[in-house]
């Protein structure tokens, strides 16, 4: 079966009921021959980079262009209407999508090779996908290393039309039925890369980790065994998953939590982790139980 592209988060048009993510688009991603495991290595702030690819649904970022491009307004979103990789707004801002159907198995080099073509493409046009070729820069490439990632994250779709008028009724049209879809989502303050989010009658924590995956599986277990790896009374740790070549862990929360009453919690943990991350001994048998059963736990979220 001929499957086409579509955006990530859309269902795989093969009819699994799955998103195209976890479905074709990830078999297409495991048989390219240009797989990067770890895409946003090396870009400041690589947590919020996957976070924003795998995790929130609507946000944005202004990003800082190095030379000979530095000047140029860029705006790195989640998603645009029709899942268009990128668009030029009437004032001339570029808006940088990571949340679509990749060309390549690189989402690094796709998202470069978007946001060149939108320093050509003219003010108040879309750019369409482009074709892989070899040699071609990356985002690590085109970006000011030094510069920050502010992220944004919004209750609607409604930035899409922010100045773009010239998307037309379409995207009014695409906006509402976006934002039907969205999980409500904040940025912990007190974390790297945590965001807390509301799925129906229930509230987890999704919080991007940037250290080496055997290791934070392992600092995991100690916490676990002792009894701390929670945020909280009443919170447990569900498990993880692998989002960009970076382990995710999933908590959920007591029904009704605020991001706000997560932001202490989650900055003890934090600190308990970089203890735990430091401990070189071997782990002790309640401790291997505990890795066990962590690695076992695999969520899948949708």
């Amino acid at each position: 079966m001929d499957v086409p592209v579509v955006a990530p988060r859309q269902p795989c048009p093969c009819g699994s009921g799955k998103r195209y993510k976890a479905c074709h688009g990830k078999r297409r991603r495991e048989t390219a021959r240009d797989f990067v495991p770890r895409p946003f290595a090396g870009l400041p702030h690589e947590g919020d980079w996957i976070a924003l690819r795998e995790v929130v649904s609507s946000a944005t970022a202004p990003i800082t262009l190095g030379q000979p491009h530095g000047g140029r307004k860029v705006l790195v979103a989640t998603l645009l209407p029709m899942a268009v990789p990128a668009l030029v707004r009437a004032d001339g801002q570029i808006v940088l999508a990571l949340q679509t159907a990749q060309p390549s198995a690189d989402p690094s080099a796709d998202a470069a090779r978007a946001l060149l073509a939108a320093m050509d493409a003219d003010p108040g046009s879309t750019v369409p996908a482009g074709t892989p070729t070899a040699d071609e820069p990356r985002l690590q490439d085109l970006l000011d290393p030094a510069g920050p990632f502010p992220v944004t994250v919004h209750e609607t779709f409604d930035f899409w039309l922010d100045q773009a008028d010239f998307l037309g009724a379409d995207a009014h049209a695409a906006v509402e039925q976006a934002n039907t879809a969205i999980i409500p989502t904040a940025r912990l303050a007190s974390v790297e890369a945590g965001y807390w989010c509301r799925l129906g009658d229930r509230e987890q924590v999704r919080w991007v980790m940037l250290y080496e995956e055997e290791a934070l599986l392992d600092a995991l277990a100690r916490l676990h065994a002792r009894g701390e790896d929670d945020l909280g009374r009443g919170t447990r740790l569900l498990g993880t998953f692998r989002a960009l070549g970076r382990l995710v862990p999933v908590w959920d929360l007591r029904t009704g939590t605020p991001v706000e009453d997560v932001e202490e919690p989650a900055a003890a943990l934090a600190a308990r982790l970089a203890d735990a991350l430091a401990i070189t001994a071997p782990l002790s048998a309640d401790e291997r139980r505990a890795r066990s059963g962590l690695a076992n736990r695999q969520v899948t979220i949708r």
